[in-house]
């Protein structure tokens, strides 16, 4: 067979160009398996596909409209475990070239490959942590290991957004998922500083998991168009949607005073409220009998 074919394209005859020339006019694309072609030896012209069948499977790729899907990588991972002995909790995360936020000074060891990045916050976040004692630079962990957070006393609990906006109470976050958003949240002047609540709480939004500590168990109340009165500080999160206030028990300032419940957080509106009602044993006890030795130790240095 001759070396010198000739191809007819855009009503042009173009040549003379050997099989190994055509070869790599196929697999750049510049004629197709279609083009017309001939060479010395055939009768008449014929497209390439049909006249040098062995040359299409070196032709251009596909077209991408009927290109398979790429294979992506795998995603990375972050799992959030809450490991219990008899005492104590302590939170656990693994994360598989992943990332996650963890409270400044929550972490108790980790073991891995992990890297630990910190961002100094803005003016304005400083200023608002130390009203409000909340942190509010949390560094990031990213890798492949594990993390052990602080041992506590108290109960933690992971949450699982889907979308949805939670204010949490202060001290109350631990860590989160990388596609939760984490903000800062201000309350009234009154409402902040003798509500229990503080002036500014951490809010967190999107979608992922956060890990909440509390000092007892989670109850969870549903509120449609409702009121929740709350005695105390044991709110440990709410629906960003509710309305929260400072208000007293009763409608006079007297008969507040008379009946002995003076100020009560008020929830109002539609949404979700997650208390902490009863402290476990471990967390009473330290109520109880926290003070006991230093009271102890001032009687014996006088």
């Amino acid at each position: 067979m001759s070396e010198t074919i000739f191809i007819a394209r855009n009503d042009q005859q173009e040549g003379p160009f050997s099989k190994d020339q055509l070869r790599e006019l196929l697999a750049s694309g510049r004629v197709t398996g279609a083009t017309l072609c001939w060479y010395a030896g055939i009768s008449e012209w014929g497209e390439i596909q049909a006249v040098f069948p062995d040359l299409q499977e070196t032709a251009g790729p596909p077209s991408l409209e009927n290109a398979p899907p790429a294979i992506q990588a795998p995603e990375g991972r972050v799992t959030m475990e809450i490991l219990k002995s008899e005492f104590y909790t302590m939170p656990k995360i693994c994360i598989e070239n992943a990332e996650v936020v963890i409270e400044a000074g929550a972490m108790h060891y980790m073991q891995g490959t992990i890297e630990i990045e910190s961002k100094m916050p803005s003016v304005g976040g400083m200023l608002k942590s130390k009203l409000s004692g909340e942190k509010m630079v949390r560094p990031r962990y990213s890798g492949t290991g594990q993390i052990y957070l602080e041992p506590t006393f108290g109960e933690v609990t992971v949450l699982d957004l889907e979308g949805e906006s939670w204010i949490l109470d202060r001290g109350a976050f631990l860590a989160s998922e990388p596609s939760v958003a984490i903000g800062a949240v201000t309350n009234k002047a009154l409402t902040g500083l003798f509500g229990g609540e503080g002036l500014v709480q951490t809010g967190v939004s999107g979608h992922g998991k956060v890990m909440v500590h509390s000092p007892g168990p989670l109850e969870r109340i549903e509120l449609v168009n409702d009121v929740l009165i709350v005695d105390g500080s044991f709110a440990v999160a709410r629906t960003d949607g509710l309305e929260y206030k400072l208000e007293k028990a009763t409608k006079g300032l007297f008969s507040s005073f008379t009946s002995g419940e003076g100020w009560v957080n008020t929830f109002r509106g539609m949404g979700s409220v997650l208390i902490a009602p009863v402290p476990n044993r471990f967390i009473t006890l330290q109520l109880e009998f926290g003070g006991l030795r230093s009271m102890i130790r001032s009687i014996s240095k006088g």
